[in-house]
């Protein structure tokens, strides 16, 4: 049975830097049904997340 608390270790980010803070927002039905197609939805969000915020370092 999985660890229904997660294991950071699992997920692609630097070895130094661990996912222990959660995020939570509302999206549309249609934005959440193509979140959820993705082959790895919680990475999906993240490398997104990460991009926009690096954009917005950029500008």
């Amino acid at each position: 049975m999985p660890n229904p608390k997660g294991n950071a270790q699992n997920f692609e980010n630097q070895p130094s830097k661990e996912l222990t803070e959660q995020l939570n927002f509302r999206v549309t039905k249609e934005m959440k049904e193509e979140v959820k197609a993705q082959d790895d939805p919680p990475e999906f969000c993240r490398e997104a997340i990460q991009k926009a915020l690096d954009e917005k370092k950029g500008k």
